[in-house]
């Protein structure tokens, strides 16, 4: 899985010596592994908090929970994770490799649809309708578990075209035109910047994920994760997240 590294880079004057930049070589990096959902929060984030570390590097990876969370148990060097729902914290926390997450944020189900809706899909019950092609998470992931708890609440049975590893390839397909609908978060048909409408439905509030973080036990760079996670439960990162549509633990 790719991992995007947020760096400040500063070019050198008068040539590419390898005494030119002596600053790369003290830089101190913190690695964050998040839910896919939060790519566009945490980067801005971990902007900022680059901006008030000098000498400091954020490095993300973004993916599904679960399988960060395997990652994590399997030794991958992380110094801080944010998941989309308690159960995938749960991994991470029962291998003794974190201790007292917090709760910083919370979000919910809507339904993406193309802009234009082609198969007037309006509510849960139009996704069992055999023509309307749909795309899930797979249930393992949060925003698949969510998906099938909101079905089952609302008494919805669907067969899915696909399942996808995590909310961000789900919604892909939908803005790609390759399915009708797809259950998502709120906050990522947000991000699309008008490539697929969302559709509110009552069930999502029944099923509303919340985000835990916490820095790692046995992070590399102790000091910059809970420096990290304190930078995300301040106001200052609650407000990032709330423009971009989640909710308040």
């Amino acid at each position: 899985m790719a991992i995007a590294a947020l760096t400040v880079t500063t070019a050198a004057c008068g040539g590419s010596s390898p005494d030119a930049s002596p600053s790369a070589a003290s830089t101190k990096t913190v690695t964050v592994f998040a839910a896919a959902s939060l790519t566009g929060t945490f980067t801005e984030i971990g902007k900022a908090f680059e901006a008030g570390n000098p000498g400091t590097a954020v490095r993300f990876n973004f993916g599904s929970s679960a399988t960060l969370a395997q990652q994590i148990v399997q030794g991958a060097p992380a110094d801080v994770f944010a998941a989309a729902s308690p159960a995938t914290m749960k991994t991470v926390t029962d291998a003794s490799l974190a201790a007292a997450p917090t709760t910083f944020t919370r979000n919910k189900l809507e339904i993406a649809v193309p802009s234009d809706n082609p198969a007037k899909v309006n509510g849960l019950a139009d996704l069992a309708k055999p023509e309307v092609k749909v795309a899930l998470c797979a249930e393992q992931v949060p925003c698949g578990a969510a998906a099938v708890k909101a079905l089952e609440a609302a008494g919805v049975k669907i067969t899915p075209v696909t399942l996808e590893q995590d909310v961000k390839a789900t919604l892909t397909k939908v803005e790609l035109g390759e399915v009708d609908a797809a259950l998502v978060y709120r906050t990522d048909v947000i991000a699309s910047g008008g490539k697929v409408k969302g559709i509110p439905f009552p069930e999502a509030d029944k099923v509303i994920n919340d985000y835990p973080i916490a820095a790692l036990t046995k992070a590399p760079s102790g000091d910059l994760a809970q420096r990290f996670v304190d930078l995300v439960v301040s106001k200052q990162g609650t407000d990032v997240l709330t423009k971009a549509g989640f909710e308040a633990p």
